[in-house]
């Protein structure tokens, strides 16, 4: 629990509602992509492992997780305000391979 002094008494600090909901928002986020990544990687595995499809597996699996998600338009609100974000349109495009160590590990 996080604590801030008071005239030498010390209190609870509590959460806005505004940071409560956005770190709700956060942890809903990343349960729906971790869905998507596990769909993404049977998706692989049902292929026979062969490599050089991981943006249509990933495309593929958001389709189908978020077809039956209620949090399909809260993810994409996510994804939109990302790709506009200047960190976004600044990263370099990075190409993701099987010796690449966090692929591998995914893979496995």
């Amino acid at each position: 629990m996080l604590y801030h002094e008071d005239m030498g008494n010390q209190q609870p600090k509590t959460l806005t509602s505004e940071a409560r909901r956005q770190k709700q928002q956060a942890l809903m986020i990343a349960l729906v992509e971790r869905k998507i990544r596990a769909r993404a990687q049977q998706i692989y595995e049902e292929r026979g492992h062969v490599d050089g499809f991981a943006v249509a597996d990933w495309v593929q699996a958001e389709r189908e997780v978020l077809e039956q998600s209620i949090l399909a338009p809260l993810y994409w609100r996510s994804r939109t305000k990302l790709q506009e974000s200047e960190e976004f349109a600044s990263a370099p495009l990075v190409e993701m391979t099987a010796s690449d160590p966090a692929v591998s590990e995914s893979r496995t």
